[in-house]
């Protein structure tokens, strides 16, 4: 867990070697623009590697940062166990003795960009529910799924905030793979959510709201 509010900014995940950053309009990210703009100091969750963009956009607003990198997270080999089954899955309540340790009710808003759709399957509705009880009644959290269009090679982006409805987009990889230099891609797609898949996945939030992007991506912004 990092905190930032007007502090030095830290320096940022290294991006894939010989990939240069991409650019989008975000429909989700204007909509957050009112809340962003309030005077009131809020307190956002952003969930993916240390992005000076958005430490530094979101504390000029006066805003509270923290960020946690949830996928990295993820890839802990400590976290590999088995179900009843014998199948592989990962060790939620480990996972939470180190990640989302928060109380409840703290955030007004979480930036989960597109980490459902790359989590490891049993990961994902348990995350989905510790983001819930972390955020305060009316809280808003802006989510990213892709579109069965996109196929499972679909690269896995970092965002960052450029203005009030522009991000950049910055493909990464699992830092523990670059430590390796093996060069592969650890983070793949895992699923894809179709509009009944998000809405039962965000059945216990207030409100769900669907923007049709042109890049084989849903944007979702739900309301605790």
């Amino acid at each position: 867990m990092k905190i930032f509010r007007n502090s030095v900014t830290p320096p940022e995940v290294k991006p894939v070697p010989g990939v240069e950053r991409l650019t989008r309009r975000s429909s989700g990210l204007r909509e957050l623009a009112r809340l962003l703009a309030s005077e009131e100091p809020l307190c956002v969750l952003d969930l993916g590697s240390t992005s000076a963009a958005n430490i530094r956009y979101l504390t000029e607003r006066g805003h509270k940062i923290y960020s946690e990198d949830l996928l990295e997270a993820s890839t802990d080999p400590d976290l590999v166990t088995k179900d009843e089954d014998g199948q592989r899955i990962l060790d939620h309540k480990q996972f939470f003795s180190e990640n989302l340790a928060y109380s409840a009710a703290k955030f007004d808003l979480v930036l989960c960009w597109n980490l459902a759709d790359y989590l490891d399957e049993s990961l994902v509705k348990p995350v989905m529910a510790r983001l819930w009880s972390v955020m305060k009644p009316g809280a808003m959290l802006l989510a990213f799924f892709h579109t069965r269009e996109a196929g499972p090679d679909a690269p896995c982006y970092r965002y960052h905030i450029v203005s009030t409805e522009t991000l950049e987009m910055q493909h990464v990889q699992a830092q523990r793979d670059l430590r390796k230099g093996t060069g592969e891609r650890s983070f793949r797609l895992q699923r894809v959510f179709n509009n009944r898949h998000i809405e039962n996945l965000f059945r216990d939030f207030t409100s769900i709201k669907f923007f049709l992007t042109r890049d084989n991506v849903r944007e979702v912004l739900v309301v605790r």
